[in-house]
């Protein structure tokens, strides 16, 4: 099919399996109701390791409530919770069938298989290489997710890997976008994942001092634009969009969320870790993504922000809208959904994508929790508490995405 910039794509599965719940549903009925995924953690190393920070937001809900035990033994648990996460979008999207040479996939990790990799490393050490498990390099491999889930639901025009930190799961939504509107692909399965909470993980942001340590309250932990945030808190789990082309949905008669209007993408070559101060690279993300949308910075009424709640990166951010969209920035609703779900680093921006979506389809804004004394630096017309109604007509939203290495993401979301 000829490139051509006229197809519109539009969102018609929502999926996910986050600290909040086993699916979708249930992880936004508890964003709805303000409630923390927070929890002390009960294994044995955050002990033995003597881990500054004792707690994270754990997956809600076992693989192993969706996946075979045999599935399970043959993947890592950032696939498990891709699948699930997949296997939930495709059932909201109804299940249809497609050519499987026009579908395809795009899932996003910021670490790729930890868990086997280390694990494999323990055995071979402790047992010897006849005990090392015949598929630990697939398993391991940071595009098992996406090679997976592309072999479970034989999705054939390309399975496709964006590994960009804590932009992977948004990058691999806009990976999916171009698919499609390119002509590559009619249908995708897109979003990130993240297994990630392994000592070796934890030491290493602990030693970054990127966590939050308010071991006595958990649940209070993740407090976006709070002047006493202290860091994030490290989250688990997927988030998974279905995306078709207008005229492939419309035509199975697809229920159709919302439309999924573009993507902007920048690099900050700033520092590896640290957001550029002035924001410059992340407000050329947004602009880029509201232009590509066909819109103005007035038609966004939405911004789900990446809000980690660290001290540095939550002023950066809100300087970066503010010189994205100027005094239109004063009509928008922010919300951080990082307050209720952690961190969920390669997939945070697939969750949100997601979030961002459902939204704009049910025109609500989630809150930002645990907000006591809001950070005078932040000039933002921030949710808080409750959720928010956002207003009738066609309307946008936008949702950032940062990883370290200086990668900017914004994805724009438009009413249908």
């Amino acid at each position: 099919e000829p490139m051509s910039s006229a197809r519109r794509v539009v969102i018609t599965g929502l999926g996910a399996t986050t600290p909040l719940g086993g699916s979708f549903a249930d992880t936004w009925d508890g964003l709805l109701a303000g409630r923390s995924g927070m929890r002390t953690m009960d294994f044995p190393w955050v002990e033995e390791f003597e881990m500054p920070a004792k707690f994270a937001a754990l997956l809600h809900t076992s693989p192993e409530k969706v996946l075979s035990k045999v599935e399970c033994r043959r993947m890592d648990p950032s696939t498990q919770y891709a699948m699930v996460a997949a296997k939930d979008a495709w059932a909201d999207a109804g299940a249809p069938d497609v050519d499987p040479i026009r579908f395809g996939v795009a899932i996003g990790t910021g670490m790729g298989g930890l868990h086997t990799l280390l694990g494999q490393w323990d055995i071979l050490r402790e047992k010897g290489v006849r005990r090392v498990f015949p598929l630990a390099v697939p398993m391991l491999m940071p595009n098992s997710p996406s090679g997976t889930v592309s072999l479970n639901f034989g999705a054939r025009a390309g399975a496709h890997t964006t590994v960009s930190a804590c932009a992977s799961g948004a990058e691999s939504m806009g990976t999916a976008y171009e698919m499609i509107r390119t002509g590559r692909a009619d249908i995708a399965i897109a979003g990130g994942t993240e297994a990630a909470i392994h000592p070796i993980c934890f030491a290493g942001f602990c030693q970054m001092q990127a966590l939050s340590t308010r071991n006595d309250d958990p649940t209070h932990a993740s407090r976006p634009y709070d002047t006493g945030r202290d860091g994030f808190v490290m989250g688990e789990g997927a988030g998974v969009l279905v995306l078709e082309s207008e005229e492939h949905a419309k035509a199975r008669g697809a229920r159709i969320y919302a439309e999924f209007g573009g993507i902007g993408m920048s690099a900050d070559a700033h520092h590896i870790t640290a957001p550029e101060p002035e924001g410059a690279g992340a407000s050329r993300a947004m602009v880029e993504a509201v232009e590509r949308a066909g819109l103005t910075p007035a038609d966004i009424i939405h911004v789900n922000a990446h809000a980690t709640s660290t001290p540095v990166g939550d002023v950066a951010e809100a300087n970066a809208i503010r010189r994205a969209f100027g005094d239109a920035a004063d009509g928008m609703a922010v919300s951080g959904t990082k307050s209720m779900t952690g961190h969920l680093l390669g997939a945070a921006g697939a969750l949100e994508g997601v979030i961002t979506a459902k939204s704009i389809a049910e025109r609500i804004a989630p809150p930002t929790i645990n907000i006591v004394d809001f950070d005078p630096a932040i000039s933002l017309d921030v949710v808080r508490d409750t959720p928010r109604d956002l207003p009738a007509g066609d309307i946008a939203a936008l949702n950032n995405s940062f990883g370290f290495g200086g990668h900017n993401v914004a994805l724009v979301i438009k009413s249908y």
